[in-house]
């Protein structure tokens, strides 16, 4: 097949071509459907809370109490009326299964569920009902009464049905007494006021065996409490709670409980439900009961507490206020991407299963698959190893290789991969040398940032090291895999590999964690394991004050790294603190996965995560999270910078990043390797207001664009005036983007006063 994009070496620029758009759409799954559901099962938070997970009757205890604790007594009424047609009764007598799973007894002691729910019946108001509610044509009767008959008789009353109850009291609260003959004068009186208001016809005083005969051939439903159904038919065995007597068509059960009773009278209505749509009771009936959960909730924080007596209002709310709503949100709590799209793990990525699947439309969903810094934080924190970086990364990868995947949130960042690559890169053998042991790969960032701190630690490496330690200045392929650009990423390794292949495949050190984990096929190690083995330089600079280590996620997982920058940190003298997340639970600066690039408030939002951890000044390992720390005014340094005395430009704009690595290729050239190199001459001036340097950083627009745009006005002489300005604007198509300049022209050259881009295509007729 046409790989997606090509990427075209010129002697003057490179450009990444996308592919272009046919009439030929390629599908390629994501996941099968068995690997997304074995995926999206690996996240709890859906999963029921435990006091929730252990009601047979399904009450959200969790959103019950949360009503409470907000003083609406009578919204968890409602709740509380959607198990029960008798909240009265089984408020009074539930067995309450749910206090002993409460998630808080792990501390001392859990919250007083049953005491709630009574405090939710006692005070709440009851809703008025709206309208009329259509009746069922279908009949049901009860004939005798038990608890469990009762609640029966109220779940098919909630069902609709007409219902008849033939029982031998003479009336509602000598039937209430019977069913439950302990209940307090105060609240058998409430519970026989909502008998009495449930749209159920009660026949007092009558012999349910007698009329049975009679009467049961009148409705298409017929119940019976256990006492009754074994007198009408003797010997009746009943092995499960509550059945179905097909051969009598007689629905009875036989409980222990008042919990047991509601329960299996729900079981049971559901049963006759089924009976009277003539399908099979037993099928498709879901969980039933108590389950079991699979949710994780991090007790850490919280303090244990005393129950509250719910004798009055304002100590129900309190105590209810003791709830800690039961949930799983570690991945959410430390990652500030799921916190900006404010979904869990599980719903973004069937979400983006969805966006990758979609043939021809618009894919909503590429800017989300590209704001994740695949930093893999996500896949700590979660107990179950949830990876949203993998999911994100696949579906790049994924929409890459179909078209679907626009080239242009990570073209910048990958034409400066190229430029790396090209332009500035340098591998070289230390003089003397024609193989080398070792090679010093520092990465793109630092020669970008920090270029007299690489420069320093190469001088070094030299120095102290037998056998010879080449040089290699470029990117180690992060930015194309970021990408999902996987061809690049493929024909970098091989470029590479290629280049160390010619100096003997020496070992790499590297300057950076990323490149560590990127190159290390190469066994490769990191300086920081190096200058723990041959000591620290005598010029190392000591920094006698607390600092914060920031762990890159490069290290994640990479346990001794992160032990070596500690250790180095104290023989420099900083007094480490550590952070709330930290080592493997670490977040991202913004810098990795290219979020940055494509989506600079989720970006931000990474940062600002990163530096509310501690006001200290930080010091990080990785050069990227020393800028984007910089940048947000936080003192940053990068450990390199204390071991070699030196310090970085605070925060170099992305043509000044440019311009370092190359000067610094240049300066290592004729320093170590006697090279000189011809700078070449424009045969012209360009100067910059402060409002256009500022612009053009924003709008990652390069001085070198500006000189191309400048250069090709001179060769077509194309302008225009803007009256409304007094400007000069010129314009000229670079590979995919046409950049705009808008200038004034000095006695010397042009003095360039705005600058913008697009990806319009514009044509002269």
């Amino acid at each position: 097949m046409t790989p997606p994009y090509n990427t075209l070496r010129g002697s003057d620029h490179m450009i990444i071509e996308e592919r272009q758009s046919t009439h030929v759409y390629r599908q390629k799954r994501l996941f099968t459907k068995e690997e997304l559901e074995a995926k999206e099962s690996l996240c709890v938070h859906e999963q029921p809370a435990y006091c929730n997970a252990a009601c047979p009757l399904k009450l959200d205890t969790k959103a019950m109490t949360a009503a409470i604790a907000a003083g609406d007594f009578s919204k968890a009424l409602a709740l509380y009326e959607k198990i029960t047609p008798f909240p009265h009764i089984l408020s009074a007598g539930c067995e309450a299964p749910c206090e002993g799973k409460c998630k808080l007894r792990e501390l001392g002691e859990g919250i007083s569920i049953r005491a709630l729910e009574a405090a939710a019946v006692r005070y709440g108001e009851r809703a008025k009902k709206r309208g009329l509610l259509r009746k069922k044509t279908k009949k049901a009767a009860v004939f005798g009464i038990d608890l469990f008959s009762l609640f029966l008789a109220g779940e098919l009353a909630k069902k609709m049905y007409p219902v008849t109850v033939y029982c031998t009291e003479n009336d509602h609260d000598s039937l209430i007494r019977t069913c439950v003959p302990d209940l307090s004068e105060e609240v058998l009186t409430a519970a026989a006021a909502d008998l009495k208001k449930i749209d159920i016809k009660f026949e007092f005083n009558a012999d349910p065996v007698a009329v049975f005969a009679e009467t049961a051939l009148k409705y298409d439903l017929i119940c019976a409490s256990y006492e009754v159904a074994n007198q009408l038919y003797p010997g009746l065995e009943i092995d499960e709670a509550v059945m179905v007597c097909r051969e009598h068509k007689l629905i009875t059960g036989k409980t222990e409980g008042v919990l047991g009773a509601a329960f299996g009278a729900k079981k049971a209505a559901l049963s006759a439900d089924r009976l009277a749509q003539s399908l099979d009771p037993s099928n498709t009936r879901g969980d039933e009961g108590s389950v079991e959960t699979k949710l994780y909730t991090n007790l850490e924080g919280v303090q244990p507490s005393k129950q509250i007596p719910c004798d009055t209002k304002e100590n129900a709310i309190a105590e209810a206020s003791r709830c800690i709503q039961c949930r799983c949100d570690e991945c959410i709590k430390g990652c500030a991407y799921l916190q900006h799209y404010n979904k869990f793990p599980r719903i973004l990525t069937r979400e983006i299963y969805n966006n990758v699947s979609i043939i021809m439309g618009d894919h909503m969903m590429n800017k989300p698959i590209n704001a994740c810094s695949l930093c893999g934080q996500c896949s700590v924190l979660c107990p179950n190893g949830y990876d949203m970086a993998e999911v994100c990364h696949m579906a790049r990868q994924n929409m890459v290789y179909t078209g679907k995947m626009s080239l242009a949130p990570h073209e910048f960042a990958l034409m400066d991969m190229v430029f790396s690559n090209g332009e500035a890169f340098l591998c070289k053998p230390q003089p003397g040398y024609d193989t080398c042991r070792y090679i010093f790969f520092p990465g793109c960032q630092a020669t970008a940032i920090a270029p007299a701190t690489v420069r320093a630690a190469y001088l070094d490496l030299c120095s102290r090291l037998e056998g010879g330690v080449a040089l290699m200045l470029g990117c180690c392929g992060a930015i194309c895999d970021w990408a999902g650009r996987y061809e690049m990423h493929e024909d970098t390794v091989k470029f590479l590999d290629e280049k160390l292949e010619s100096l003997g495949n020496p070992r790499v050190i590297a300057g950076c964690p990323t490149c560590k984990k990127q190159l290390s096929r190469h066994e490769a190690l990191g300086i920081w394991e190096v200058l723990e083995r041959i000591g620290l330089p005598e010029k190392a600079k000591r920094a006698d004050k607390p600092i914060a280590i920031h762990d890159a996620c490069g290290a994640r997982g990479d346990q001794e790294t992160q032990d070596s920058i500690r250790r180095i940190a104290e023989s420099l003298g900083c007094t480490v603190q550590e952070t709330e997340y930290d080592r493997d639970k670490a977040p991202c600066c913004g810098y990795g996965g290219l979020t940055q690039f494509t989506n600079r408030e989720v970006a931000k939002k990474m940062t600002d995560k990163c530096l509310e951890r501690s006001e200290l000044p930080y010091l990080s390992y990785c050069m990227a999270c020393r800028d984007r720390f910089a940048r947000e005014g936080r003192e940053s340094m990068h450990l390199l910078e204390l071991v070699y005395g030196t310090s970085a430009q605070d925060c170099p704009d992305i043509s000044e990043k440019r311009y370092n690595r190359l000067s610094l290729r240049n300066t290592l050239l004729s320093e170590v390797w006697n090279e000189e190199v011809e700078a070449a001459m424009l045969g012209f001036t360009i100067e910059y207001t402060q409002e256009a340097e500022i612009m053009m950083d924003d709008r990652m627009i390069l001085k070198t664009d500006v000189i191309r745009v400048m250069q090709s006005l001179r060769e077509t002489g194309e302008a225009i005036w803007d009256e409304e300005t007094s400007l000069i604007v010129t314009r000229a198509r670079l590979g995919n983007v046409t950049f705009w300049v808008k200038f004034t022209e000095t006695e010397s050259g042009y003095l360039v006063h705005r600058a913008y881009s697009h990806r319009m295509t514009i044509q002269n007729r």
